[in-house]
């Protein structure tokens, strides 16, 4: 059992989840039949629901959902917390208005402040409120992270292939999408145009403050990565390669579906901007002499080689749909973040794969083995991932923030809403490809 489980969610608001999502149970069911391994059955059920069950608030007909044991919405986790619905969108009406309604909420919540990663259900002024910024009461967390703002348009893009649904870009949408783009243009040149951003944390020495130098030529610049750690350089490579993404697949949307020339215009223009540095300044040589994707840099000169579990990352390159990867670059990439000469991977007897920063040494993120499968159309590498991760539990039956390496009760965070979807996405996605599932 999750600890503090319903923490936001009373016994109550749970019964009527349940009603809401009673479509969906009933499909998801269906599908459970079909995965002939228990253990994975059974931990696919749970990770499947554990958003509806213990995240997602409604209120005033309006939807919150929170990351898990921290009662606030990030755009990123909340994006991809739902998105393992989608694969049922076509046959549940449940579906099509959560995942409306949450986009709804992501860009209500971008109008408020484009800068900011995390919000309060409320305009309580609850998070870091000691933080040296221009925050708003309803802003839990104010780190300027790309991926906040491509993850909401990449559920968008997506609910949009599955469903066809034109009524999810309705005006708070463009209004949204306007602030993104004007934010985007103003962090390309950051140090001039940005008038106002900074970010100093009272309570630890992870500050950026207006960040070090960088250069001036189409990138946009980021104080912080997903895993909401600072930068070390101001271009993290994987969020503008997101951006690019996410550009290049609202353009034919804007311009053959809405007829809306002028914003199609602006997606081609802007992505064709950052990938045109993108060409110039992600690929490094490495020192085994195979050319790479870096993970971040200023544009000077200066290089980061590393990778996070967070996404964006470079092993989820693929996942993201960055539409201009070079497969050779990648799969240079991919060797070498899965291997020790990644100073963030680490192998044991529970776990082998990406750690972060942001937590211990030796401790992998379940999140690094997931997108590894995800990202793979090999069966013995996917199946050797999924069995990880159904055996790093920690008895648990939820997939957590970290697990020791060698040790699956050692792990951080309990309760982590992304996680727990993402495991499921990946099962659903990658169903022809695991072993035990009779997907006839």
């Amino acid at each position: 059992m999750i600890a503090n489980e319903n923490i936001v969610l009373s016994t109550i608001e749970n019964k009527l989840n349940e009603q809401r999502f009673s479509d969906l149970k009933a499909e998801v069911a269906k599908f459970c039949e079909k995965i002939e391994n228990r253990k994975l059955r059974e931990i696919f059920c749970k990770t499947f629901f554990n958003t509806i069950h213990s995240t997602v608030l409604y209120k005033d007909d309006s939807v919150f959902v929170i990351t898990g044991d921290i009662p606030a919405m990030w755009l990123r986790d909340s994006s991809v917390q739902v998105m393992q619905c989608l694969f049922f969108a076509d046959k549940c009406e449940s579906v099509r208005v959560l995942i409306k309604d949450v986009l709804k909420k992501q860009f209500e919540l971008i109008l408020i402040d484009p800068y900011a990663n995390a919000f309060n259900c409320e305009a309580n002024a609850n998070g870091h409120i000691t933080d040296v910024d221009r925050q708003h009461p309803h802003v839990w967390e104010r780190k300027f992270e790309l991926d906040s703002l491509c993850y909401p348009l990449f559920l968008l893009i997506k609910y949009f292939r599955m469903t066809g649904d034109i009524t999810v870009f309705n005006d708070t949408f463009l209004n949204a999408f306007d602030t993104i783009i004007k934010t985007f243009r103003t962090e390309q040149n950051h140090a001039e145009n940005s008038e106002y951003y900074h970010f100093n944390k009272m309570d630890s020495d992870k500050f950026v403050g207006r960040g070090t130098p960088v250069s001036n030529g189409g990138l946009v610049w980021s104080g912080y990565r997903p895993s909401d750690d600072k930068c070390a350089y101001g271009y993290y490579l994987p969020g503008n390669m997101f951006i690019v993404s996410v550009l290049t697949g609202l353009e034919p949307i804007f311009g053959d579906v809405l007829g809306d020339k002028a914003r199609a215009e602006v997606c081609r223009s802007l992505a064709a901007q950052i990938q045109s540095e993108l060409e110039k300044l992600a690929v490094v040589t490495a020192e085994n002499g195979k050319r790479i994707y870096a993970l971040e840099t200023d544009g000077l000169g200066n290089y980061n080689l590393m990778d996070d579990a967070n996404i964006p990352n470079l092993l989820s390159v693929p996942y993201y749909e960055y539409p201009y990867i070079d497969k050779e670059v990648y799969a240079n990439t991919r060797d070498f973040v899965l291997s020790e000469r990644n100073p963030y991977y680490y192998e044991g007897k529970a776990l082998k794969g990406i750690g972060s920063p942001h937590t211990p040494e030796n401790y992998i993120w379940p999140l690094s083995v997931i997108i590894r499968a995800l990202t793979s159309t090999d069966h013995v590498e996917i199946n050797e991932c999924v069995d990880m991760l159904v055996n790093s539990t920690g008895g648990t039956g939820y997939m957590h923030e970290s697990v020791h390496k060698d040790d699956e009760y050692r792990f951080t965070r309990p309760w982590f809403a992304w996680a727990n979807s993402l495991f499921a996405y990946l099962v659903l996605e990658k169903k022809d490809f695991i072993g035990g599932i009779d997907v006839r």
